[in-house]
């Protein structure tokens, strides 16, 4: 079985939980659109990689017979666009996906984002950004972005809850997949 998954939605939703979660049940490499996308940096996060760079890392990954691409693509991934088979599209309510990236951020950076930490700007600036996802005119990533380039892919959509759990999300794209 051939399987070429790319899940995207907003920062928070899910999308690289549920991308490992059925990468393992497919047996399949992950590959995260974040580490093609920024430079490796420290702090992270603050240096993009040139796009023609980016397409031609993240297309050598592309190649086998499975895969799961986890993250977002819109604006400059469209020359991957023709070797998904399903695109799933997690939608996460803005105040499930603020909660999951606050404790991410805790996580993750511990007291280097509190008031005075090297990445305290940084995280104030990226948490602002991933609550707009929802305003309907907001020029980041966004729902209505999302839809436009949802609407124009070859490729089946499948949309998901990012509220329901990691395994009820794999149960659908399986389900989807005919496996």
């Amino acid at each position: 079985m051939t399987a070429h998954i790319h899940i995207t939605g907003a920062s928070g939703s899910g999308v690289t939980t549920l991308g490992a979660a059925l990468a393992a049940r497919l047996g399949a490499p992950q590959f995260d659109v974040d580490d093609f996308y920024w430079m490796p940096t420290v702090p992270p996060f603050t240096d993009k990689r040139p796009v023609a760079e980016r397409l031609a890392l993240l297309g050598d990954r592309l190649l086998g017979d499975k895969w799961v691409l986890s993250g977002s693509l819109v604006g400059w991934g469209d020359p991957l666009m023709p070797r998904f088979d399903l695109i799933v599209f997690l939608y996460t309510p803005a105040d499930v996906r603020m909660s999951r990236l606050r404790a991410r951020e805790a996580d993750r950076y511990g007291a280097a984002i509190e008031p005075g930490g090297v990445m305290h700007e940084n995280s104030r600036a990226f948490l602002e950004w991933a609550d707009r996802y929802d305003e309907p005119h907001f020029e980041g990533r966004s729902l209505a972005m999302h839809n436009r380039w949802l609407a124009a892919q070859s490729a089946p959509v499948l949309r998901l809850d990012g509220v329901s759990t990691t395994a009820e999300q794999v149960a659908g794209v399986i389900e989807r997949l005919g496996t």
